[in-house]
């Protein structure tokens, strides 16, 4: 038997795709060279990406909260730590030597996907379990 994904788990999928990549791709680029996500807040977004997939695999008939609950964790993650590091470099440095990384608009965007994935999970309204009468 096939089980059906819920409207929503297939972009949760997809936002886990995203974050798990971006987690170690370069998140800034600098004169010196590339930062890798991996060094610093990317392994959480990495860890994140691996729950949002956790939430894409589940069956979403029988633990809906579950999987909504996940992909707004995950959403919050993805959302708030490349924008976390944004603002802590332009507090830092301004706009001048640096300049924002495919792993950091990856993470950010996966984020994003998560947390239009969870509302759509959550309009779904479930179906009722059919009863003998």
């Amino acid at each position: 038997m096939r089980s059906r994904r819920a409207p929503g788990q297939g972009r949760l999928l997809l936002a886990a795709g995203m974050m798990a990549l971006g987690g170690f791709l370069p998140w800034v680029y600098t004169h010196l060279g590339p930062v890798s996500g991996a060094v610093g807040a990317g392994l959480w977004v990495f860890y994140a990406g691996l729950l949002a997939l956790a939430g894409g695999l589940l069956p979403a008939a029988r633990l809906r909260t579950l999987v909504i609950g996940q992909a707004l964790l995950c959403g919050a993650v993805g959302v708030g730590l490349p924008v976390w590091q944004v603002v802590s470099l332009l507090s830092r440095v301004g706009l001048q030597g640096w300049m924002p990384g495919p792993g950091l608009v990856l993470s950010a965007f996966g984020g994003v996907l998560c947390l239009l994935a969870a509302r759509q999970l959550m309009s779904v309204v479930p179906a009722e379990p059919a009863t003998a009468d």
